[in-house]
């Protein structure tokens, strides 16, 4: 089939890309005229494993290309997917302005019989709204379904390709049958195709969200009374995730959640509530804790070191997790702006998120790799799961620091082997591990002694 994606972002690219590695012919359309030259020149970089060569193949096989001309990509297409982005607007709720002006241009272009497939993360209604403005602006054949994406950061062509579910919402069975050969190939081996009707599709995307947000606050509420009780949450999450009617998936306390997604599609949620006049309290909740969670890590490092000003700290792992370059609403980003307004110096680290967290904090310093972050650190706060950082040196580690100790907001390291080496431990959800019954007092750096 000949398909056309409007929005090249990480979705839009992997979609495209996927479905031209099945044989389709595929045009990638962007306004952005440099992220266009830059994709036609193969200059992809992305953080995606497998996605630069699963483009560059299929570029290269003349399956896939890229273009700023919109209404060429529309007149020749069969197959529509718009997937630009919906961010949060300055009133907390999706600004839909990209994917209507995105419709005016379909409505403005299509020739002959075409599918419209909203893949945007939209509010419920929004598909037949678009379906409304695209039949007032042609009189060409069309019908139009929602079919949200589901796509992890750090793993999202994997997922496209073996999909738990591909959710199609769609009223019409020609559309749904177009659906149906399209994905055939990616629900051969298991993968489940749901049809439902478009506002139950909409509807899905914002509760799967939901409920993974859910877990996530539920655990790391856990994990404060973890630490108080002198309980491993990690066994914890375990004991709880052998019950099969629970299962064991999101059930890691953590720094919180962040990103791009989860929090702006449970602030959607809360908002279609409250329209409708009911009770948001839960996914309130869910959003109180989230919050609460990613301020609480200033706190663990005062406990150990009390005054934090001229205190250089090393803050490792800076997008919102592991496999992403994205710091929107990252812990870490939290963290440093805390420690910052507390006086303290910081040294930041990441395999590759480093780039997008100095647009935030261009006057921080930036180090090599973690070990020079560490340099003369009176703490080591480690705020995401990247498989470098769990692989540290920390003998190595512990002949840089000024203090020996490591705030793990990620669970990743054993308290007692850190305990051997010198180290203080304090992580989400553990009690503490100290050197002796003086700590956290006692966890103090060689500029302690000048206080």
């Amino acid at each position: 089939m000949k398909l056309s994606i409007i929005g090249t972002g990480n979705v839009g690219l992997v979609t495209g890309a996927c479905f031209s590695a099945q044989g389709h012919e595929v045009r990638c359309v962007d306004i952005d005229a440099e992220k266009i030259e830059r994709l036609r020149d193969l200059d992809i970089s992305s953080s995606e494993p497998g996605l630069d060569d699963l483009v560059r193949r299929n570029a290269e096989a003349g399956r896939l290309s890229f273009t700023t001309d919109a209404a060429a990509a529309v007149a020749e297409a069969e197959v529509i997917f718009l997937c630009v982005e919906t961010p949060q607007g300055e009133d907390g709720k999706p600004d839909l302005d990209r994917v209507l002006e995105a419709a005016g241009t379909v409505a403005a272009n299509i020739e002959g019989f075409t599918l419209i497939v909203i893949k945007s993360t939209v509010p419920v209604g929004t598909t037949e709204t678009i379906g409304g403005k695209i039949a007032e602006g042609t009189t060409e054949p069309f019908s139009i379904a929602c079919n949200p994406e589901f796509l992890k950061a750090g793993s999202a062509v994997e997922d496209f390709r073996t999909p738990d579910r591909i959710v199609v919402g769609a009223d019409d069975p020609r559309s749904l049958e177009i659906l149906r050969e399209l994905y055939g190939s990616f629900t051969a081996e298991g993968g489940v195709l749901l049809e439902v009707d478009s506002r139950t599709a909409e509807l899905i995307k914002y509760a799967s969200n939901a409920m993974l947000a859910c877990r996530i606050s539920f655990m790391n509420s856990l994990a404060g009374l973890c630490e108080q009780l002198g309980a491993d949450v990690a066994e914890l999450a375990r004991g709880i995730g052998l019950d099969r009617r629970i299962g064991s998936g999101a059930l890691d306390a953590s720094a919180g959640y962040g990103g791009a997604c989860l929090p702006k599609d449970l602030r959607a949620l809360i908002d279609t509530f409250r329209e409708r006049g009911l009770d948001a309290r839960l996914f309130e909740a869910i959003e109180s804790v989230n919050e609460a969670q990613k301020a609480s890590h200033l706190e663990r490092l005062r406990s150990f070191l009390g005054d934090l000003e001229g205190r250089r700290i090393a803050v490792l792992g800076l997008s919102f997790k592991a496999g992403s370059d994205d710091v929107t609403n990252s812990a870490a980003t939290v963290l440093i702006a805390q420690l910052l307004e507390a006086g303290a110096e910081v040294a930041a680290w990441d395999p590759v998120a480093i780039e997008n967290t100095r647009r935030v904090f261009p006057g921080i310093e930036y180090a090599g790799d973690a070990y020079e972050a560490a340099r003369g650190a009176s703490a080591i706060a480690v705020m995401s799961e990247w498989d470098s950082l769990r692989e540290l040196d920390f003998q190595a580690l512990g002949s840089l620091v000024k203090n020996k100790l490591v705030l793990d907001c990620r669970g990743l390291f054993d308290p007692a082997s850190l305990l051997e080496l010198g180290f203080n431990y304090c992580a989400v959800g553990r009690p503490p591990t100290l050197l002796g019954p003086g700590c956290p007092e006692g966890a103090i750096d060689k500029d302690d002694a000048k206080r």
